[in-house]
């Protein structure tokens, strides 16, 4: 069976975890086919956004508690080879140049949970979805997503979540500013596909473009970011899809 679902429908790229029998836990082998998948379509021309979802009850648990077993009998350096795997992926959905949409209709735990971090948007099922860092209860921590949650998140919030390893509902994480939609269970397929035929009619360029700069500017200083903005605004006016978008909105206005 493969890890992965991967479906090209209307410029939308679907990614479904396919673990469903072990709540799509972060296994090696499902962590190295996420990636692939994830940069597969993201030279694809054909693909404008990507829908992340998981296959059964769950989003994502997390980590294969089974195999973080395994990996104390790893030495060092292979424990950092399966770590930095772990990260490629993150960072693949992170720096994608197609809109990420993540949707989530059960748990999203610890590793889950940071799948949908990384992700641009997150559309959750108000009643069925639950969201968490669980990872210090067993010892564990939530190393690389937490660099992603603070910038997400900010200082005060990423360490309510991390240390105190609570479980929240679709409504609290909105609050928080962990998602960005909350819908009824009901409406979950339905809010995401408007969502991602909203982004597909969207310039891929500038969605591109716009999230290389969301990406980079935090850190910048004023003079830096400012700097950056300017490099990035005299790119942007020379692209094919600025120049037809200028040039159609002018013919309307005539």
């Amino acid at each position: 069976m493969s890890l992965i679902e991967l479906e090209i429908q209307s410029a939308v790229a679907h990614i479904r975890l396919n673990r469903p029998d072990k709540r799509n836990a972060l296994s090696s082998e499902l962590v190295r086919d996420l990636h692939d998948a994830v940069r597969q379509v993201s030279v694809d021309d054909a693909v404008r956004a990507v829908v992340l979802s998981g296959n059964g009850p769950a989003f994502c648990a997390g980590a294969d508690l089974g195999y973080i077993q395994q990996l104390a009998d790893f030495s060092i350096l292979e424990n950092k080879a399966d770590s930095a795997q772990l990260e490629a992926a993150f960072r693949s959905i992170y720096t994608c140049p197609k809109p990420v949409i993540a949707k989530v209709h059960g748990p999203a735990i610890a590793g889950g949970c940071g799948l949908a971090t990384v992700c641009d948007f997150v559309v959750a099922a108000r009643s069925g979805a639950t969201f968490g860092y669980s990872e210090v209860r067993i010892g564990f921590i939530p190393a690389i997503v937490m660099v992603y949650l603070i910038r997400k998140l900010g200082d005060t919030r990423a360490r309510r979540l991390i240390l105190s390893a609570e479980f929240i509902g679709a409504e609290e994480a909105e609050h928080l500013g962990l998602i960005s939609h909350v819908v009824d269970d009901d409406k979950l397929d339905t809010a995401v596909d408007e969502l991602a035929a909203k982004l597909v009619k969207n310039s891929a360029s500038a969605l591109a473009l716009s999230k290389e700069m969301l990406n980079a500017l935090q850190g910048m200083s004023l003079d830096a970011g400012l700097q950056y903005a300017v490099s990035m605004n005299a790119l942007a006016r020379m692209t094919d899809d600025c120049q037809a978008g200028i040039a159609g909105f002018l013919k309307k206005s005539k």
